[in-house]
């Protein structure tokens, strides 16, 4: 199984429509897919169909009730299901204060999980967590537990500041956490291919990760994806229709743009390092 959190501690840049649509077009291509709603929005949740509170358990109920993580699993669609959000989660860091290793809680979830730890025979091939947009205890949960970081970056200027501080978040995980953490790459969302101002930002962070100096081993070989997720309208609407966009517009841009993304990152987890195996 291949882990993937997708973050950004700032909101508005696509973060969780990148997560679910990745998700679905994962799911499409015949993967095995579990998303975690890591956000007390629930809005991950909402825009796969699932009512939050609708299920008896959440990902609050994992990470502070001890609940397994199959236990809070909702089958969402063929091939992908979910651990749904809820408003509790906005509670999680006061009910953990006094938590020793409160960090890698939901790391020792998942090791438990037959089906995220290769122990089962219908194991997932990938864990998708959708982050909540800060830097707080959920997102330090999500990135000691994942493979991989995925960047959705919207392209203006004031959104490159953002990325060192979260680069320095991955560095601190890295050396003091999770030492296989590593950012797979950035994607550019809500691009508008026209503006001279889309292609200058997609330049800089290509320089940057080409010839930034002393970089870090967690984030010393990313890179920004070929995909560019174009603005689309019909990505805005499909949340309020509980439906990927796969669902509500397929021949849409913002549906063949997904599934590209998909695509790549799942070729990109082929030619790299190996993932855990089913059991026999």
């Amino acid at each position: 199984m291949r882990a993937i959190a997708v973050a950004n501690q700032k909101g508005g840049v696509g973060k969780t429509t990148t997560s679910v649509n990745l998700a679905v077009g994962l799911a499409r291509a015949g993967r095995r897919v579990l998303l975690v709603d890591l956000d007390s929005q629930a809005h991950a949740t909402l825009h796969v169909g699932v009512m939050p509170g609708s299920h008896s358990l959440s990902a609050y109920d994992v990470l502070v009730g001890g609940e397994p993580l199959a236990a809070a699993t909702v089958s969402a669609r063929d091939n992908l299901w979910v651990v749904p959000a809820h408003i509790d989660l906005s509670a999680v860091e006061m009910a953990l204060s006094a938590t020793n290793g409160r960090e890698s809680i939901l790391t020792q979830r998942i090791a438990a999980d037959p089906r995220c730890s290769g122990m089962d025979p219908e194991c997932y091939d990938y864990l998708v967590i959708d982050c909540p947009p800060s830097l707080g205890l959920l997102s330090l949960n999500a990135m000691a537990a994942v493979d991989d970081v995925l960047l959705p970056l919207q392209p203006h200027f004031l959104a490159l500041h953002g990325l060192s501080k979260l680069l320095e978040t991955i560095e601190m995980v890295s050396d003091h956490v999770n030492p296989r953490l590593r950012l797979l790459g950035v994607v550019l969302c809500m691009f508008e291919a026209g503006t001279r101002l889309a292609a200058e930002i997609g330049r800089d962070v290509e320089a940057f990760f080409s010839s930034a100096a002393n970089r870090h081993p967690s984030w010393g070989q990313a890179r920004l994806f070929n995909t560019r997720i174009r603005r689309n309208i019909r990505l805005a609407e499909a949340p309020s229709f509980g439906q990927a966009i796969f669902d509500y517009a397929v021949d849409s841009n913002g549906a063949e743009d997904y599934a590209a993304l998909a695509a790549e990152v799942d070729r990109l987890v082929e030619a790299g390092r190996e993932p855990t195996r089913c059991a026999a």
